[in-house]
């Protein structure tokens, strides 16, 4: 409180050299106790959380370490006794041992690139949908730019390669360069994937009806799907190996489910071919149209799956266009005689 007998001390003049003059070190130093302005004090960081020991995986990383060394020393075993038996005997048997891993190399190196190019297709059909969202213009020359690179090497796309080229520079609104794309480079490939699902189907279809045991012929179908999903993969760029297959299978199923496929042909079926005419095929014969239906809309899942670009103007390939051409190719019709 100021002393009342104490006049107020009024402003006073210094020299800036003035030795009389100075400043308080103790009133110099910020005060670090007190937070700055609008900045409140953070807690210290939490530290991260270290992964925690599975048991399970330590199981499964000894047991392959062991069956990895089983493998080994039978292999040297084998070996040791054809080189005690003979020079020539083991040398060979070491040539053939080369040359089959090399050889699992080889595969497990396709098999390998066959993932990585399905992936390409996946991740390339969602950035041409975001480019499409968006309406970004760079965005979809980016994205065509990667359709030519996909379908460079492709003989049966220089042609439509050229055209694509050639009209690029007409292109100004958005959604019109990937619309140009989609029509000289994904329409042809559409209509060669809509023969190949045919052509499955029709397999299916005979060969159900005709081989002798069930489980021939469930063993026939598998195959000619993991067949055809191979095939349509390769037609879009994708060109899986066995386990690429075996991926690609498990995706077309849980599209399937997820659109409730199943029902929809199951149901085409009966309206298209009618009670009365199912009635009138062979039990064997009716199994064997309904198998080539089945394998008709696994195939239109996986062109789904794997059509690098959502439909835009082209026509979507669809069960129930699939269906009449199936049935007409191998001689059934819709049509009830009396």
């Amino acid at each position: 409180m100021t002393n009342p007998a104490t006049p107020p001390r009024g402003p006073r003049v210094f020299e800036p050299d003035d030795p009389s003059v100075g400043i308080d070190p103790a009133l110099d130093q910020p005060d670090v106790t007190a937070p700055a302005d609008g900045i409140t004090e953070q807690p210290d960081p939490v530290p991260a959380r270290r992964g925690s020991f599975s048991w399970g995986t330590l199981f499964w990383s000894a047991l392959a370490g062991l069956v990895v060394m089983a493998a080994s020393l039978s292999f040297t075993q084998f070996i040791t006794d054809a080189m005690s038996r003979s020079d020539w005997l083991g040398w060979l048997a070491t040539a053939l041992g080369a040359i089959a891993t090399a050889s699992l190399a080889v595969l497990a190196m396709r098999e390998l690139f066959g993932l990585f190019r399905l992936a390409r297709l996946t991740r390339l059909r969602r950035r041409i949908g975001a480019a499409l969202r968006q309406k970004n213009i760079k965005a979809e020359q980016r994205a065509v730019s990667q359709l030519k690179d996909l379908y460079a090497g492709r003989p049966d796309q220089k042609w439509a390669l050229a055209r694509l080229k050639s009209h690029e520079g007409d292109i100004a609104d958005p959604g019109d360069r990937l619309i140009l794309a989609e029509r000289e480079l994904i329409a042809p490939l559409d209509a060669a994937a809509k023969q190949i699902i045919l052509k499955t189907a029709k397999r299916v279809s005979v060969a159900t009806a005709l081989l002798p045991f069930v489980w021939l012929a469930m063993l026939y179908v598998l195959a000619e799907n993991l067949r055809m999903l191979r095939l349509l993969a390769g037609q879009y760029g994708g060109r899986p190996g066995f386990i690429g297959s075996l991926r690609l299978a498990r995706m077309v199923f849980t599209h399937i489910l997820a659109t409730g496929g199943l029902a929809l042909t199951d149901d085409l079926f009966g309206q298209f071919l009618g009670q009365d005419l199912l009635r009138r095929l062979s039990r064997r014969l009716g199994e064997g149209m309904f198998n080539g239906a089945l394998t008709a809309r696994i195939g239109v899942a996986a062109i789904e799956v794997t059509r690098p670009m959502p439909y835009l103007e082209a026509q979507p390939v669809r069960i129930r266009d699939l269906l009449p051409e199936l049935f007409r190719r191998t001689g059934i019709t819709g049509r009830n005689k009396g």
